[in-house]
């Protein structure tokens, strides 16, 4: 099998690292990551500028390619120039969760949702945020995991999965749990500051989103101590609403009067 890896925190992360070693064992991995930490760039490409590429190495040992640009500029170009047909891409691991409305943001979902606009079975992993955070061991149970989901039946049918791995996870056992992804808003919360030349800047204050409906989604079950599993889509269009769109009366002219 061969294996595309790439991630958001740089090609000397490791996350990287550690799912590197942990994918060797289901085939070759091809490693495609950015040159320096991209976390929240989202989706975003490079196209008004060249692409750097650079060779890294670790000694004698070949590591990858660093790129000068996002986690999605990563899997274009190796689909291009560098890993042309990978059986699978991988993008992770990241070292902090991507739950809910955060993989909007995220560009370790990115790298992986890049992978499946060319119809390959993508996987992002995250792990939840901590200074001593245990990789390897976080890398064995995602490749886990992963080898899971390959085996299903219907994966061939969709292409897009997001994991995120608690950090009581590698303190007590837990479990695996299929659920949606949040989607109440990040509090639009900032610390205002001022700088010693007196100029007022502001940092985002990153306070969870509190879900607000019963339905158990990825912000819930991490909560719980779960790991979780969402299948994402690419398509954002919504289709219930598309149908009802069909039926208004659209025009180039003027909106006809409402009756008082």
């Amino acid at each position: 099998m061969q294996i595309l890896l790439t991630n958001d925190d740089g090609i000397y992360a490791p996350g990287l690292a550690a799912m590197e070693r942990a994918l060797a064992r289901l085939g070759e991995v091809c490693v495609v990551a950015p040159a320096v930490e991209q976390s929240g760039v989202g989706h975003s490409i490079t196209f008004l500028m060249p692409l750097m590429a650079k060779e890294i190495y670790d000694g004698e040992r070949r590591r990858g390619w660093a790129v000068e640009g996002s986690p999605a500029d990563c899997i274009k170009l190796a689909l291009s120039e560098f890993c042309p047909r990978p059986d699978l891409v991988v993008s992770g691991i990241n070292g902090g969760l991507n739950l809910g409305i955060n993989v909007l943001y995220s560009g370790t979902v990115a790298g992986a949702t890049e992978g499946a606009v060319f119809g390959i079975p993508s996987i992002a992993v995250s792990l939840e945020y901590d200074e001593h955070a245990q990789f390897d061991r976080a890398a064995e149970m995602a490749v886990g995991l992963i080898e899971q989901i390959l085996q299903q039946n219907d994966v061939g049918n969709h292409a897009l999965y997001n994991i995120n791995i608690p950090t009581v996870a590698m303190r007590r056992p837990t479990e695996v749990r299929v659920v949606p992804m949040a989607t109440v808003g990040w509090p639009a919360e900032f610390d205002r500051r001022v700088d010693p030349k007196g100029r007022r800047y502001y940092w985002a204050m990153g306070t969870l989103a509190v879900p607000e409906t019963g339905e158990m989604t990825d912000l819930e079950a991490w909560q719980k101590g779960f790991i979780t599993l969402t299948p994402l889509r690419i398509d954002r269009t919504e289709t219930k609403m598309l149908q009802r769109m069909y039926d208004w009366k659209l025009s180039l002219g003027p909106a006809p009067s409402k009756p008082t």
